[in-house]
């Protein structure tokens, strides 16, 4: 942080500094009393020599040369004879006085040159230190609200304010400038519009009372700031402002680089999804489409010549290869669409109960041998959800069961132990997915290699992604003594709708 004194200090400073002026003088007199029996005049103009020299290296200008002139005026008055007056008695210790004096002016004006070197030296330290510490706190920086707030402290840090900083929107317009005076928002506004800097001492605008500061170059102008004071002959302070405004644009600039590269990789994300669902739907929808047109061509060329069983086989082929075309399409679908960005569900309260009856009663068409146990509590909360993608959810869990195992399924729903989510579980004895594989298979288009079924992969991708556009969770684990539980955490809303009263 850098300390930045205010009139009222500056006033305090410069009574201490004709204080320590009129004490320096009273010391160094004293001094020479005390000595006078028993040293020179040479060695007493020595003592207030050194009470110049003092002054000269802690006090400015015009004390350190009021000291000089008054440490000889003591010394004459007090030491020189005749004593007690201001008169001189011959042309040699008048010399010597003379000599004194401009001696005394230039050790004073040596050293406060010294001095004055020695602060900005300082100064400049400081100023170097503030911008590095600012750089390193915006490369860490993840949004322009906290570039915002570190441009304010550093500011307010290294001038004495007050000190304005606004950002621009991306139409290049100030934001947040309602409670702006007219006057201060037209000088931000000016120095974005000519990108240079107004105010004392800049040519442009000298009658400002303040520097006006654009970020960033013409083009490129991310926002302003507007710095007090501003004196003109401050060119070390106008170029530490300017270049604490440059760190800020740097570091906005970055930010929205970084989040047009995020656009750009979620852009190409979404064009490779559409290769890839192209992909699949060539390589997944050819085979069932071509058993289909064969087998319907020869229902069609072949009907009388073909007995009744290979006519039930050539339709039941037909119907499981549509059923199949129509799985693999709503499926792909369900993930391009709640693979887009801005895809919002239509949510409503909807019954647990109901969704899990309605699926059954499909599922269990597939299932002759009734493998599927249900399990569902009473008393469950509604969800705010999607009835359908809840049931396809649901159904593709269901249908992996029944395709990847042969014994007894286990469909359980309750509400979690902290009563937060509510718990669907589907549970079989089948072998299992491997340790290797337990986060691939919630890929889209991947399939376990010891599968040993055809598919597009996208069943358990599905799954996953209706369970986070809901706030929810599908999570695998595997089940003591073989087999595979697949469980999806579904929110629950605090606030529950009234139930009308019959």
């Amino acid at each position: 942080m850098m300390n930045v004194p205010t009139l009222q200090d500056s006033g305090v400073a410069s009574g201490r500094g004709w204080l320590t002026v009129a004490l320096l003088l009273l010391a160094a007199t004293l001094v020479s009393l005390l000595l006078d029996q028993h040293v020179a005049l040479m060695s007493q103009a020595m003592i207030y020599v050194l009470a110049v020299v003092i002054a000269s290296y802690k006090l400015g200008w015009a004390e350190s040369a009021a000291c000089a002139v008054g440490a000889v005026t003591a010394l004459n008055f007090f030491f020189v004879p005749p004593r007690w007056t201001l008169a001189v008695e011959n042309r040699e210790l008048f010399i010597g006085l003379a000599t004194m004096l401009v001696v005394a002016l230039v050790i004073s004006h040596l050293a406060t040159g010294i001095r004055r070197e020695s602060e900005m030296a300082r100064l400049s330290e400081r100023r170097a230190r503030q911008l590095q510490a600012l750089s390193t706190e915006l490369a860490n920086a993840v949004s322009a609200a906290q570039v915002l707030s570190l441009g304010q402290k550093a500011l307010d840090a290294a001038f004495a304010g007050p000190c304005t900083l606004v950002l621009a929107n991306d139409a290049q317009e100030l934001a947040d400038t309602a409670a702006l005076p007219a006057p201060l928002l037209d000088g931000l506004r000016s120095a974005m519009t000519e990108a240079a800097v107004l105010g004392p001492g800049t040519g442009r605008w000298p009658g400002l009372n303040a520097w006006y500061l654009p970020l960033g170059d013409k083009g490129r102008i991310v926002g302003a700031a507007c710095i007090r004071p501003a004196p003109a002959g401050d060119v070390d302070g106008r170029e530490h402002a300017q270049a604490l405004c440059a760190l800020l644009a740097q570091a906005l600039w970055r930010l929205r680089l970084a989040a047009s590269v995020l656009a750009a990789q979620s852009e190409m994300q979404r064009h490779q999804l559409q290769s890839t669902f192209l992909a699949a739907v060539s390589h997944d929808l050819r085979t069932p489409l071509a058993a289909i047109v064969g087998a319907a061509s020869s229902l069609q060329t072949q009907r009388d010549r073909l007995p009744q069983p290979d006519q039930d086989r050539l339709l039941a082929s037909i119907i499981n290869e549509a059923a199949y075309l129509s799985n693999v399409t709503e499926n792909t679908l369900q993930f391009v669409r709640l693979s887009s960005a801005g895809q919002a569900l239509r949510r409503d309260w909807e019954s647990i109960e109901e969704i899990v009856g309605a699926v059954l009663a499909r599922v269990r068409q597939h299932d002759p041998q009734r493998r599927i146990k249900s399990k569902v509590a009473s008393g469950l909360p509604l969800l705010k959800a999607d009835p359908v993608l809840l049931a396809q959810m649901l159904g593709n869990l269901l249908d992996n069961a029944l395709k990847y195992s042969d014994g007894a399924i286990e469909l359980t729903v309750r509400v979690s132990a902290e009563g937060r989510e509510l718990d669907v579980a589907v549970k079989d004895r089948g072998p299992g997915v491997p340790e290797a594989e337990q986060e691939s298979i919630f890929e889209p288009y991947a399939r376990g290699e010891q599968s040993g079924h055809r598919g597009a992969g996208l069943g358990l991708a599905v799954c996953r992604a209706i369970a986070a556009a809901h706030g929810g969770r599908l999570t695998f684990r595997r089940r003591n003594g073989g087999g595979s539980c697949f469980s999806a955490s579904l929110p629950i809303e605090a606030q529950q709708p009234v139930k009308d009263l019959p």
